[in-house]
């Protein structure tokens, strides 16, 4: 039997979140409503100009954990953070939380811990301006044995700009499948796929048993308008697609059929952790062997929840919401 139901490896990374108006992004040369990777230099002057900020351990995988972990998974976190004081902020706040940090803090080195700056305006859209930090440095050497300790590795598409990311995740795929796990990757951002698609798409071929991603992020990856067919073709070589859509259905893809959960839209107070959270959803119903009909619905809930109020996390009961929904 595995310790874990849910392991992810993904760049640990401390959020820190403040909101702001547009008239602020233009003036600090933001580009709204993306993620763009910064320099240390930068990312000092975006932290010393962020008024109220707030603090939380996150990154993608992260707060994916920490919403499954509220749901009462057992889960693990492999990344790895510096031996500095948001390190160990960091840390202490995973296992306050629930999850395992499995990693060493990292001693000595000139990397710092990673950090991404988030800055919020008045109609929900996040700005994120992340600097990769010591997390990023992630290699098949750091690779924890709870890899293969699990029922499901979830793995997060920022930890590949560099190589050692992509031989990192081929190698936990390849653990966590020998030992009769199922791995799975969430796509992250269309940036992201547009840089990685080569990789990201043997993955998809390989060893992944499932992939989550947005509609932009599904186009970008098959480099079409036709969401139909980035869709039929991913799902034609792996067990289970997903695709979120904003405000509208989720689809999944799975077994050679495609079912839907409705999306009641809403106007978000903050975007953050949507993406996260509907993941933690759909995984814990995966995990407990919900249907594809009902984990996506377990999903969008989730996200429902996140994007009501400040910060990635979720702050009602989730469980109680899947009770309310009649999904549990």
């Amino acid at each position: 039997m595995t310790t874990y139901q849910v392991v992810g490896i993904g760049n640990a990374m401390v959020d820190v979140i403040t909101q702001c108006d547009d008239s602020f992004l233009d003036h600090m040369g933001i580009r709204k409503g993306i993620m763009q990777l910064i320099e240390r230099e930068r990312a000092e002057t975006l932290y010393g100009a962020m008024d109220s900020r707030t603090q939380a351990p996150g990154g993608s995988v992260a707060n994916t954990l920490a919403g499954l972990g509220l749901l009462g998974l057992k889960t693990g976190f492999i990344g790895r953070v510096r031996d500095d004081a948001l390190g160990q902020f960091y840390a202490n706040a995973m296992a306050e939380e629930g999850t395992d940090f499995t990693n060493p803090l990292v001693q000595g080195g000139d990397l710092p811990t990673s950090r991404s700056m988030i800055f919020v305006s008045p109609d929900g859209e996040r700005s994120m301006n992340t600097y990769l930090g010591v997390g990023a440095d992630f290699g098949p050497d750091h690779v924890a044995d709870q890899a293969e300790d699990t029922g499901l590795l979830f793995l997060e598409g920022y930890l590949f700009d560099k190589d050692e990311g992509k031989a990192a995740f081929r190698k936990a795929a390849e653990m966590c499948r020998a030992s009769g796990g199922r791995p799975g990757i969430t796509l992250s951002d269309p940036f992201c796929v547009d840089r990685h698609r080569a990789d990201f798409r043997q993955l998809i071929e390989g060893p992944m048993a499932f992939t989550i991603g947005n509609e932009a992020e599904w186009l970008s990856m098959y480099e079409t308008d036709d969401l139909d067919h980035a869709l039929s073709t991913a799902a034609s070589m792996c067990d289970v697609v997903v695709c979120t859509r904003s405000d509208q259905p989720v689809r999944v893809l799975a077994n050679g059929e495609t079912v839907e959960a409705a999306v009641t839209p809403v106007t978000p107070v903050d975007a953050t952790g949507a993406g996260d959270q509907f993941a933690a959803g759909f995984l814990y119903g995966v995990a407990t062997e919900q249907s594809m009909q009902v984990a996506a619905q377990m999903g969008v809930i989730a996200a429902s929840e996140v994007i009501g109020h400040v910060g990635p996390r979720p702050q009602q009961d989730i469980k109680a919401l899947f009770q309310d929904a009649g999904l549990i």
